[in-house]
Order: C-alpha cells, then sequence, then structure tokens
C-alpha cells in the first residue's frame, strides 16, 4: 500500500475559477445521444462563454476519459477544437479509471503551481452507453481466417467453419468492470469489504435511500441550478437535470431487489450501487498571474492531494489511504474538515470505509496510527446525494465531486474540504480544497 507522505510541493498558488457539469444520465439499456467529446462539448460551452477571456487563452486542455471511442481518439483534443479554442491549443486525454476527472485537476495543478502554465481547462467525460460490444477471441480468430483467405475455396472452407456462438457479442463495459489482476468485478470487491466489515444489507440500503433522499431534495432546492447545465440532444430535447434519482424510493423498495454479484445472501444490489451513467465536468484552474490579468474571482484553492494504492480485491477502501495521508500531512483530524465528498461506488463501500476509518487494528496496522481517526460525521459526508443517486460516469465523477464539494461549501459558509474516490484498480486519489 502506498501511503508514504511528502509534505506539499512548493510553488504559487493554483486557484480554482469556476466549474460546471452536464446533467447526469442513465444509460438505460441503450446508446445515449452523446458521445464523450459531446457531453464535454455541452457543459464546456456555457462555461467558456461566460468568461471574462477568450477559450483560446486558455495554456492547454486536459481531459479525463476511459471509455474513448473509436471516432475520437485522444477526445480532449478534439473537444478543445470543437470549443473553437483554437488549432495551436495543446490538449491531451488522462485514463486512471474512476480517478480521471481528479487527475485531470491534479495535473493542470502541477503545471500552475510550477510556473509553466497560468489557465488551464481540466475535466472528465463519460459515456458508458456508447461502450462497445466485442466480439470473442474464436470470433475474431474466424473472422480473421476468412479475411485472409486467398481464393475462393479457402474462403468457402472458412465459412463453413462459422458456429452460432460467434455472433454473440460480448459487453464492453462488463469486460472494463473486471480487474484483471484478481479477476473479480468490482460489485465483487464490495462484497469482499461488506464481508470484511460486517455491513449488513439493511445498512446499505439505508445508505442507498439517504443518497436519494439528498440529491433530490438538492434538486428541489435549487442547490445544482449553477452547477449542471442543460444539455440538448440532436432532437432538440432538453435535458436539465441528473434523472437517475428516485424521490420516491423507500428501504421497502430497495429490500426488494436480489443481489447482482453474490447471490442469494450478497449484500451489493442495483439498488444500493451506483448507477451506469453518461456525463461530463470541467473546472478551469488560474494561477494568480491570470487572476491579476483577467480580473477573475477565485472560488477555491487546491491546497494539496494525494494518491494511494492498495489490493485490487479491496480497491474500495482507498479514499481512507489516501484521505488520512492528507489529514496526517496537515495534522487535521475529522472534525477539521468541514464537507467529504467520497464517491459512492457502492454504499457497501462507503460504509466500509466509514468503519476503516473507525478500527483501532487497521489503522494501526494499515495506516501507521496509534488510534483512529473516527468516522465521517453523515451530516458532512455527500450532503447532497452522490454516485448511488445521480450516477458514476466513471472519468467524470473524480471533477464532478470537487466541483461539487467547492459549490457545497460557499453555499453553506464552509471553509475546508476533501474529495476523494475508490479507483479500479485498487487506487485511489484525494484532495484538499479550501473556498476563497
Amino acid at each position: 500500500m502506498a501511503t508514504e507522505l511528502q509534505p506539499p510541493a512548493p510553488g504559487q498558488p493554483v486557484y480554482i475559477i469556476d466549474g460546471a457539469r452536464t446533467p447526469f444520465l442513465k444509460a438505460g439499456g441503450r446508446r445515449g445521444p452523446f458521445t464523450p467529446v459531446d457531453l464535454a462539448v455541452q457543459c464546456g460551452r456555457p462555461l467558456l462563454l461566460r468568461q471574462p477571456f477568450l477559450p483560446q487563452d486558455f495554456d492547454q486542455v486536459i481531459l479525463g476519459c476511459v471509455n474513448v471511442v473509436a471516432e475520437e481518439m485522444n477526445p480532449a483534443r478534439v473537444a478543445a477544437l470543437r470549443l473553437g479554442m483554437g488549432e495551436a491549443m495543446p490538449a491531451y486525454t488522462v485514463q486512471i479509471n474512476c480517478g480521471s476527472g481528479m487527475q485531470s485537476i491534479d495535473t493542470a495543478a502541477q503545471y500552475i503551481r510550477n510556473g509553466s502554465s497560468d489557465l488551464i481547462l481540466a475535466g472528465g467525460t463519460e459515456a458508458l452507453s456508447h461502450s462497445p460490444l466485442l466480439f470473442s477471441q474464436p470470433a475474431v480468430k474466424w473472422f480473421s481466417k476468412v479475411q485472409g483467405a486467398n481464393n475462393l475455396p479457402a474462403k468457402l472452407g472458412a465459412m463453413l467453419q462459422l458456429r452460432s456462438g460467434f455472433l454473440k457479442p460480448e459487453v464492453g463495459l462488463v469486460k472494463g468492470l473486471t480487474d484483471p489482476i484478481v479477476e473479480l468485478n468490482m460489485g465483487q470487491t464490495a462484497e469482499v469489504l461488506a464481508h470484511l466489515f460486517n455491513i449488513s444489507r439493511e445498512r446499505a440500503d439505508e445508505y442507498a435511500l439517504s443518497s436519494h433522499q439528498r440529491l433530490a431534495h438538492a434538486q428541489e432546492q435549487g442547490w445544482l441550478d449553477d452547477e449542471v447545465v442543460a444539455a440538448i440532444t440532436p432532437q432538440g430535447k432538453i435535458l436539465k437535470a441528473d434523472d437517475g434519482v428516485r424521490p420516491d424510493n423507500s428501504l421497502e423498495a430497495l429490500g426488494k431487489l436480489k443481489p447482482v454479484f453474490e447471490r442469494p445472501y450478497g449484500k451489493v444490489t442495483a439498488g444500493n450501487s451506483s448507477q451506469i451513467t453518461d456525463g461530463a465536468s470541467w473546472v478551469i484552474l488560474a494561477s494568480e498571474q491570470a487572476v491579476l490579468k483577467y480580473n477573475l474571482k477565485p472560488r477555491a484553492v487546491i491546497v494539496d492531494s494525494h494518491w494511494a494504492a492498495l489490493d485490487p480485491e479491496i480497491m474500495g477502501l482507498g479514499p481512507v489511504l489516501a484521505g488520512s495521508a492528507l489529514l496526517k500531512r496537515h495534522q487535521y483530524s475529522m472534525q477539521d474538515i468541514d464537507l467529504w465528498e467520497l464517491n459512492e461506488a457502492f454504499a457497501a463501500q462507503v460504509l466500509a470505509c466509514q468503519a476503516a476509518w473507525d478500527d483501532a487494528d487497521f489503522s494501526r496496522r494499515v495506516l501507521g496510527l496509534e488510534r483512529p481517526l473516527g468516522r465521517i460525521d453523515h451530516k458532512r459526508l455527500n450532503i447532497d446525494g452522490g454516485g448511488i443517486s445521480l450516477g458514476h460516469p466513471v472519468a467524470a465523477s473524480g471533477n464532478r465531486i470537487v466541483l461539487h464539494l467547492i459549490n457545497a461549501l460557499h453555499r453553506n459558509g464552509l471553509k475546508r474540504g476533501i474529495a476523494t474516490e475508490c479507483i479500479g484498480g485498487g487506487q485511489a486519489g484525494a484532495m484538499l480544497i479550501e473556498t476563497v
């Protein structure tokens, strides 16, 4: 487990000026109306239009994207060009699974901190509904044999080897959400955590219900209106809000759902897991020089960040390592952090993180602490819902939680927050933010 503590890198301050995201849209078993770049452009265009500088004034664009579609290789560059940022705009795509959107921010912050850039657009985008269908390896070999046949008899002979199973595609998303090292899908890793920390099905469902209730309340109060920009489909339909929330959900309804990954006794269901979703998010980062040059009003400063790694089988505990490293480095207690955004991959995973933070043995053996840091107060954690209620477009989520953390801190007149997420493959990222 990599949790070596280093002091924050010296350099100039890094400010977050503004940000926006699209509504997060449920995949629903069919291809959505937007590709990854479509989504990035949908929220990027209004964000750039409201700035007091030109799109060409950015130094570079960094965009997280995991499920890159074939027509949009290097989606950062394609998005930058479609956003009118100019042919001379450098742009590249980063990929660290669920942490991609936060990685774009952290990478941008390093450029600004060391003085090599002053203004960067950093984001994350994902259209999971556009995940490809894949042919099996035997089918690929058959296609290759047919294609490689150099005469009619050979081609006919190869075609006669066709089997009905060759025509059944494999779902790319399923393969992508399965860890190739431990051969567990992400839901199974959550089941491992539920077993290790004795997370009951009832507690997982209660947490999931709370996520829906909090998001529904935030939408009703208009707290997301300045964060979410409408997306318009090619047919002219206007999509204004996250559509995965179920305000009428109940513990009774959640309790009727069957376990998905470990039947019949598993704790992880479709109702207490994050949703397969399409969405994008951007934030604008600026140096002090850019703030003065364009008369900008910073909303937050990035104080520090930390990346950690652990066994992929328990990848959901990653936020405990990354978040604890920030607390230890800055000598903060849990109570010193006003708000937390901990991406809700699974209810059992979030609850397991809470349990780990409160476990004396785990704290001593894994975190190197004499005593547990304790659980995050539920009133400070994901106060407007999270991935369970609004969805988890993989590369966008890390960007969204940073953006929303800043907005939630300002709305409540608070100062300090941490955004963190577990990352498929056994990693995690955490970012310490303070409002300005």
